[in-house]
């Protein structure tokens, strides 16, 4: 097996092995947190639709706040951001973890502090994610996603087994009290192993709505980005109805009580984790989208096994094997996505990924518990079944890869800037021009190779893009592109990659003999 099969070797990474470990914790400490919020507002209310609204409310903050996180974590202090967001969470949990104890916590307390807890966690993923990212080489990236999805996973059979326990025990409130040890073990982590800073540029800094753009433009027009973004939010928003039901599951099909519940959380957890061991072999082996399919496949029959068999041992099976391939399929999302954004929006990305499909997980819990209190318990988990099924028609016209190095690798620009005035960064718009002079009997295959340049533009700053033929001069064509403002058009510059720099070049070898590029730049004036 290859270093970039092989599990293991991000571990020989200090700094990796220590935030993997102390995640680890955190992780338990969220997956405690969550099923004891879950099982506490099925014994409050007796709620389908609540229980699963406790997942809305985890999960909602991903949806509005990841891509914010992102850019902030793209454009400021890492480390900062993620403290505060830590310390935040901390004080939160606590204050829910009182109010439990004395009793005063009703279904609407519940459903306000989790929410809370799930700002904080949204806004410090982002930057935790890229973080990590930067711990080990790209070779070894896939795997330390892997690694990472493992440890999550774990927290997934461990947390939920063990808040049940102490639940049945000691009640809701000491679960919440020992979620906020592990809050505070993430925070030592981060102050030990803090995250590199960003490396130093002469260009404007992007404003948080600029950034905000940016990223969502460039996930737009990134072909490799937006397909997985699509593909997650379809296969999350379907499969959440399992994860948002299985409280109601445990209650009212198999009869258990709240340490059962844990341990069918804990089966799920198991199998995911057992899949992320043999994850890289299996992804090399198969190939994406046959692994994807697969995966697919196996958590909608996971799916129709919770809604029509009351055999416990089999459901417990059941759980175990589409917990596999849930990780499966969301731990390949994941990696391509992260994979395939250059330095200047990797945390974007992740934080794009997050929002899709933690963003699509709390819309499809409510949406799913909202259909199982009107049309019953087994015909909502057959429908999402059939939902995750359709999914893979996707595949077609959102085809999967992980991108290139060349694809993410910055490249410096061809042609110096040659203005007289250097305009203030928030000049503009700024119109480019760049003139070609090809063989006419060339034109069509310059046109062809000319028009692939449309997508990297786009989707690295240019809201408009379009190629002309000269009238006076049939031999001649001008590529041109708008830009918002002359500091959005020096980062466009800045972002093209090598990838980026060869399709230039392909489109240059159709230049007629003794000719050269040129490049005219315009401010808009008012």
């Amino acid at each position: 097996m290859t270093a970039s099969q092989s599990l293991w070797s991000p571990l020989r990474y200090r700094a990796f092995r220590g935030l993997w470990a102390c995640s680890g914790v955190y992780f338990i400490g969220n997956a405690m947190q969550a099923m004891a919020a879950s099982w506490l507002m099925v014994e409050l209310t007796g709620s389908s639709f609540l229980a699963a609204l406790v997942q809305t409310a985890v999960f909602l903050p991903m949806f509005l706040l990841s891509l914010p996180a992102g850019v902030l974590a793209d454009t400021t202090d890492r480390r900062r951001l993620i403290l505060t967001a830590l310390g935040v969470q901390a004080a939160t949990v606590v204050v829910l973890a009182l109010l439990v104890l004395v009793g005063v916590a009703g279904p609407g307390t519940l459903l306000f502090f989790t929410f809370a807890a799930g700002c904080c966690t949204a806004l410090f993923s982002p930057a935790w994610n890229s973080t990590v990212a930067d711990t080990v080489p790209r070779a070894d990236m896939a795997q330390a996603i892997t690694a990472m999805s493992i440890a999550w996973n774990t927290a997934r059979a461990l947390g939920p087994a063990l808040a049940g326990v102490v639940f049945a025990q000691l009640g809701a409130g000491w679960v919440f009290a020992i979620a906020v040890t592990s809050v505070l073990v993430m925070m030592q982590a981060i102050r030990r192993w803090p995250p590199r800073a960003h490396a130093v540029s002469q260009l404007p800094a992007e404003r948080l709505w600029g950034g905000t753009l940016s990223g969502l433009r460039f996930a737009r027009h990134s072909k490799i980005i937006l397909a997985q973004l699509l593909r997650t939010m379809a296969y999350s928003g379907a499969g959440s109805a399992l994860w948002a039901l299985l409280p109601v599951i445990a209650q009212r099909q198999l009869g258990l009580g709240a340490a059962g519940f844990g341990l069918l959380m804990a089966c799920l957890g198991t199998g995911a984790v057992a899949a992320g061991l043999v994850l890289g072999r299996l992804r090399a082996k198969l190939g994406l989208e046959v692994l994807v399919a697969t995966g697919c496949i196996i958590f909608a029959l996971t799916m129709a096994v919770t809604a029509l068999v009351r055999n416990h041992l089999v459901v417990y099976t059941a759980l175990v094997i589409g917990g596999g391939a849930w990780m499966a399929v969301m731990s390949t999302f994941n990696t391509a996505t992260q994979t395939s954004a250059p330095p200047w929006v990797r945390s974007r990305a992740a934080a794009l990924h997050t929002l899709s499909a933690l963003g699509s997980f709390a819309i499809g819990s409510a949406f799913w518990g909202a259909v199982s209190g009107i049309a019953g318990l087994t015909v909502t988990l057959c429908a999402a079944a059939i939902c995750i099924a359709a999914g893979l028609l996707l595949a077609r016209p959102f085809p999967l890869r992980m991108g290139e190095a060349s694809e993410v690798t910055p490249a410096t620009p061809w042609e110096e800037l040659f203005i007289v005035a250097e305009p203030n960064p928030e000049d503009g718009p700024v119109a480019v021009e760049i003139g070609y002079r090809i063989s006419a009997d060339r034109a069509q295959e310059f046109l062809d190779a000319v028009t692939q340049l449309r997508e990297p533009r786009r989707r690295d700053g240019a809201t408009f893009w379009r190629i002309y033929r000269d009238l006076g001069d049939p031999s001649r064509y001008v590529e041109r592109f708008i830009v918002t403002s002359w500091a959005d058009y020096l980062h466009q510059r800045a972002r093209a990659t090598m990838a980026d720099q060869e399709q230039e070049s392909r489109v240059r070898q159709f230049l007629a003999p003794g000719e050269s590029v040129t490049m005219q730049h315009y401010i808009a004036e008012r």
